[in-house]
């Protein structure tokens, strides 16, 4: 499975790690994802997602069913 949030697309960024002499080497920004499990109302299931944080906040505020639509995912495959 990628790591990438399921409804935002969220997903790692491209950075250097500066040392103290200033040399610098590239690294990943993961972005912080966590498995969540959330009530799906119009399916009257459980759907289990990997979210970014920001994500679950946004979740709470507009709910799954509109979010999924933004992302165009179907959560019958979930």
């Amino acid at each position: 499975m990628a790591r990438h949030c399921e409804l935002t697309g969220k997903k790692a960024n491209n950075a250097f790690s500066i040392s103290h002499s200033h040399r610098r080497t590239k690294r990943l920004q993961h972005a912080n994802l966590q498995w969540k499990r959330i009530w799906w109302e119009e399916g009257k299931r459980w759907v289990k997602l990997r979210l970014s944080t920001k994500a679950i906040k946004t979740l709470e505020k507009k709910g799954l069913a509109s979010m999924a639509k933004e992302a165009g995912i179907n959560l019958n495959q979930y």
